[in-house]
């Protein structure tokens, strides 16, 4: 793992990308359903905001069923990973290319099944309960596909409109045994990677699918039209239109867990001109959390 010639050459700024790395991810079939679990707050959030939330994956430590190694090289990685240097900047290693792509990925997870894990651990702590938004995953890709289609995404920092570098990808989370599972032994994977393996004994049962979205940790900061520095905040909201999702079959229905408030919901959604559209059935019965629809 010491030759340099496996790190990869420094590449000319590159645009962020469309499922660029899709051949390195497992893929789920286009009839894929997956569920969100989240708080109904965050939920009208959501919609009047037009966005789906990304977090940081160095930055999932504000709960106790957060992963804090989310994105990190694999510990039987990092020796390899440190002793691989690139011949003109010896003292940047591959350990130290993976770090920075990790502060530059963003995550958004969702559930391949609709599984009491999901509703046991996820969207809880609110007032108004708890509500579990089923996207299609063919649909909810074609969205995003388009928001971030090089020719017309565009990327703004603290107001300022700058080159999208942040690529788009999706896979299925592999669940591995995290203290020993090597991703290096044959050669240097690609950053992305890191961001699709989870420990099999803490997270399996989540049976996750993630979006990503990336920037490259080669280069070693992204300059702005006024000479500052682009700052990676610790969240990103990428734009989706839950209103043109419920149209389009994006957004298949919501599921409230038994002790929600489906009443307040019902109220909010309709204020929005919402609660109607094709696709927006809300379960509020006892058969909620697995799926019935009241």
């Amino acid at each position: 793992m010491s030759d340099p010639q496996l790190l990869p050459p420094i590449p000319p700024l590159q645009l962020g990308g469309v499922e660029p790395h899709a051949g390195l991810l497992a893929q789920p079939p286009d009839s894929q359903l997956l569920y969100k679990l989240m708080t109904i707050e965050n939920l009208l959030r959501s919609i009047d905001g037009a966005y789906l939330h990304f977090s940081r994956v160095d930055q999932y430590t504000d709960s106790p069923i957060a992963d804090p190694h989310d994105g990190q090289q694999l510990p039987a990685d990092v020796a390899g990973n440190a002793s691989a240097r690139l011949q003109k900047a010896p003292a940047f290693s591959a350990a130290d290319y993976y770090d920075r792509s990790r502060a530059r990925t963003y995550a958004c997870c969702f559930g391949l099944e609709n599984a009491e894990y999901l509703w046991q651990h996820y969207g809880r702590g609110s007032d108004r309960g708890q509500v579990c938004v089923v996207f299609s995953f063919s649909k909810l890709r074609e969205a995003l596909n388009r928001s971030f289609a090089p020719d017309s995404a565009r990327l703004v920092v603290d107001g300022v409109v700058c080159q999208q570098v942040l690529s788009l990808n999706y896979g299925i989370v592999q669940y591995v045994a995290w203290h020993s599972h090597r991703a290096n032994h044959e050669a240097l994977p690609n950053p992305i990677v890191y961001s699709y393996l989870k420990d099999q004994q803490r997270f399996g049962p989540e049976r996750e699918l993630r979006v990503t979205l990336s920037a490259p940790g080669i280069f070693a900061g992204f300059a702005l039209a006024d000479g500052r520095f682009m700052d990676f905040p610790p969240s990103l909201q990428a734009p989706f239109d839950f209103r043109a999702g419920l149209l389009d079959g994006a957004v298949v229905q919501m599921l409230l867990a038994p002790e929600s408030d489906g009443a307040y919901l019902h109220a909010e959604l309709g204020r929005r001109g919402i609660g109607l559209a094709p696709g927006s059935d809300i379960a509020a019965g006892p058969d909620a959390a697995t799926g019935g629809l009241a």
